[in-house]
């Protein structure tokens, strides 16, 4: 027959409250990890964060752009903007300045001074007779002078990276056996010339002009009437806006060949 034991000698069990405190415990684990499996990382962080490491120590390649890099890249962009818009500015005061110049000329009878956009600029097109005598390069008419001088304190407000080049143009026409120049090659490259210097009177920085000339090579007309080969003798000023990309593409390219 089994022996009784005497409820003063059974031993003590665990305390009741340290038993739900070990339950609490655990349902507080099994919380945390159901929490850390259900997350998931913040990419665009990670992202920022390796790419700053990367600008910071130069060892990684990719990611993304350092917080550095992009407050650069956002001033540069104001930058091109407001360049832009300073150029925007110029290219229609140009457009007022011909306006003006043919409201004169108009009254005078003398041939019209036109404008045109391109690309990546605009040019501003002289008759040659508006500046030059029949077979001459010296500029005589004061009325052109004036204009000059107006196209150059538009200049002189241009972007760095907007270069002013002067082409001169003639029709098919030799010049007249008295002319000082033996060919058109000679004269439009006269004219070019002598409409740069009046413009370096004026101020404009001489690194960013270019003088040539084109002889008859580039009409903008048939030479078969007098008023197409009028159009033809003229003298171009071209307002030619390069990036820095692009110059040194063109001068590679030129090098190469």
């Amino acid at each position: 027959m089994a022996k009784l034991i005497k409820p003063e000698e059974c031993p003590k069990c665990m305390p009741g409250w340290l038993a739900a405190f070990g339950d609490l415990m655990s349902l507080l684990l099994c919380f945390f990890v159901l929490l850390l499996s259900m997350s998931t990382m913040d990419a665009k962080k990670l992202e920022y964060a390796v790419g700053s490491l990367a600008g910071a120590l130069s060892v990684l390649d990719g990611g993304a752009r350092p917080e550095v890099q992009r407050e650069q890249e956002t001033e540069l962009e104001s930058q091109v903007k407001k360049e832009r818009l300073e150029a925007k500015s110029q290219h229609k005061d140009a457009s007022q300045a011909v306006k003006a110049i043919n409201e004169l000329l108009n009254v005078a009878g003398s041939p019209e001074i036109t404008m045109r956009d391109t690309e990546d600029g605009f040019i501003v097109r002289l008759p040659a007779s508006l500046l030059f005598a029949q077979g001459r390069a010296e500029i005589q008419n004061d009325d052109a002078k004036l204009f000059l001088k107006r196209i150059s304190m538009i200049a002189a407000k241009l972007p760095p990276d907007v270069d002013v080049a002067v082409v001169g143009h003639t029709d098919d026409s030799a010049p007249d056996i008295n002319s000082l120049y033996k060919d058109n090659w000679n004269l439009s490259t006269a004219r070019a010339i002598s409409v740069v210097n009046e413009l370096l009177k004026d101020g404009v920085d001489p690194k960013r002009l270019v003088a040539s000339g084109r002889a008859s090579y580039e009409p903008v007309a048939p030479n078969t009437s007098t008023s197409n080969k009028a159009l033809n003798n003229r003298v171009e000023i071209r307002f030619v806006s390069l990036d820095k990309e692009k110059k040194e593409a063109t001068q590679k390219s030129v090098l190469d060949k």
